[in-house]
Parts: C-alpha cells; sequence; structure tokens
C-alpha cells in the first residue's frame, strides 16, 4: 500500500466529494477515482458509498480513515524530520487567475512529481501587486499580462499564450441573446472595469481598443479588488465587462461570455523571472506552463 493512496482516501473522506479532493489535490477527477478504488480492491472492503454529488464512508471506511490519518501524521513528521523543514525549497509564484485557466492544474500537479521537496506558493495579484512584489524580490515567477514588462526591466520575459478578449455578462443581460457581439454595440452599454489603483493598464488597454470603433467605454463602476467583487457588481449594475476568455471557468453561475466579431488584438500572457540569479525551480515551473499551453 503506497502513501499516496493513503493521502488520496483521506483527502476525500475529509471533502465528501472526489471533485473536491481532486481540486485541492490538483489532480483530475477520474484519476483520482481509479486511485481510491484500487486502494478499496487492495483492501478488499468498499470505503465509501458514492452518490451523485457527494461520497460518504462506509463502517469499513470510517475504520479505516481513522488509521489512515494516524498513519498519515506520523509519516509527515518523519519525512519533517528526515528532510528538515529549513531545507525545503519554496518557489513564489504571482498570477491571475484567468490567465492560467485549463492549465495551471496540470502544470502543478507535474511540478511536484518532479521537485517534490520544492514548496510553491501561488498568490493572486492584481498586477500592481504584482510588479511591487517583483521590485521587492518577493516572488520568482509572475505571469501577467504583456504591459508589466516596462515596469519590471530587470526581469526577463517567455511568452505563455494568447487569449481572446471576450464580453461578460449577466445571462439576463440584453446582448446575451446574441451569439457573437460587435465591438460597435457596446458603445452604450454600462460597463465594470478594474480600477487603476491595481490595475492600471485596464482601462487604457480598453480605450485604445475601442477607438478604431469610434467610441471611448462607459464605465458604470471600477473595482479595485479583482474579480469577486467585479462579478458582483456584474450582477448588482446589470452590466457587462470586457476580459479574457479564460475567465469563461472560474467565473459564477449565472454570467455568461460572448465572443466579439471581428474579434479584438489578442491579450498576451507573459512569465517574467529574474534576470539575474533566477530561481532554476521557476524555470522548470515556466516550461511546465508553457507545455500545457501547447496542447
Amino acid at each position: 500500500m503506497e502513501l499516496r493512496h493513503l493521502r488520496y482516501f483521506a483527502a476525500v473522506a475529509a471533502h465528501g466529494s472526489f471533485n473536491r479532493a481532486a481540486n485541492n489535490l490538483h489532480l483530475t477527477q477520474p484519476a483520482l477515482s481509479r486511485q481510491v478504488k484500487n486502494l478499496e480492491d487492495e483492501l478488499g472492503v468498499p470505503l465509501f458509498v458514492r452518490g451523485q454529488n457527494a461520497v460518504t464512508l462506509t463502517d469499513a471506511g470510517a475504520l479505516f480513515y481513522e488509521e489512515a490519518r494516524d498513519l498519515l501524521a506520523r509519516a509527515d513528521q518523519a519525512i519533517q524530520r528526515v528532510r528538515g523543514e529549513a531545507r525545503n525549497e519554496i518557489l513564489r509564484v504571482g498570477y491571475g487567475p484567468s490567465l492560467t485557466a485549463g492549465i495551471m492544474p496540470a502544470a502543478l500537479e507535474k511540478f511536484q512529481a518532479e521537485t517534490p521537496r520544492v514548496r510553491i506558493e501561488l498568490a493572486d495579484l492584481s498586477s500592481r501587486e504584482m510588479v511591487e512584489l517583483g521590485k521587492e524580490g518577493q516572488l520568482d515567477l509572475l505571469i501577467t499580462p504583456e504591459a508589466s514588462e516596462s515596469a519590471l526591466p530587470g526581469f526577463q520575459w517567455i511568452e505563455l499564450r494568447r487569449m481572446l478578449l471576450v464580453v461578460v455578462m449577466p445571462e439576463t443581460h440584453p446582448l446575451a441573446k446574441l451569439k457573437k457581439i460587435a465591438p460597435a454595440r457596446l458603445r452604450d452599454v454600462p460597463l465594470i472595469g478594474l480600477a487603476r489603483e491595481n490595475f492600471p493598464d485596464y482601462v487604457p488597454r480598453l480605450r485604445a481598443l475601442f477607438k478604431p470603433f469610434g467610441f471611448a467605454p462607459r464605465f458604470a463602476a471600477l473595482v479595485m479588488d479583482g474579480l469577486s467583487p467585479l462579478f458582483a457588481a456584474l450582477e448588482a449594475h446589470h452590466a457587462a465587462a470586457v476580459l479574457s476568455d479564460g475567465i469563461a471557468c472560474i467565473m459564477p453561475r449565472g454570467l455568461v461570455t460572448r465572443p466579439f466579431s471581428p474579434a479584438l488584438p489578442e491579450i498576451a500572457v507573459k512569465m517574467g523571472l529574474p534576470a539575474v540569479r533566477p530561481n532554476p525551480h521557476a524555470e522548470t515551473f515556466a516550461r511546465l506552463l508553457r507545455e500545457e499551453a501547447e496542447k
């Protein structure tokens, strides 16, 4: 019986769901289900009663869960003593979730498999926060729209991917009835945007993008703290926003996206590493992200 199988089992038991446990472990749900089924086959007893959206422990599973937690706690203590917590290496990554949508979980899983002694710290940051922390030497890898390059001349930059811009809005918005949206249709539509204090390039970029269509975007509100308050403002104002298409993976129910026709220029997503003595683990993680983006 492998230690990782115990960890997978304990994660499912703790979350009561294969989906939530898989997200926490950065695995796919089918892969996690197979691993747990292998453990049940090895033990010769079912550990879970599987429902449509949740799982519960069987009597045997509840007993095994108590034993597994003790074993995992002792194993973790032993690992820390052998490795020495102080010797563990850390990789600090600042990123925007919509920029890495669809590629981050697989890259994380592969990175941890390749470098099990490295602890990766992910920080969901605004572009201003990334620039500030980058200048202070507190980030080993930045994932940001290309405009941040000029603010961090001491970094070397690699293109990760290109993303399309889409209109995001409540599903009851009048424009949601359209399959594609002409940019000029946004001339008189109230928009929700990202405030200059934390996202200094957002409004200027949109103004430049819509200038060829003969208008400047009209903002009903600008939010400072990222996507969660932006989503709430979309609902509250019954308004729209222009964001990268990766947003579809993380936005709440009740919101929809529509592509532009003709399409607006793509957004280049860049990865930045310090030009002098970059963290070699950052280079590894950047490579894995690019491999996922190219699939």
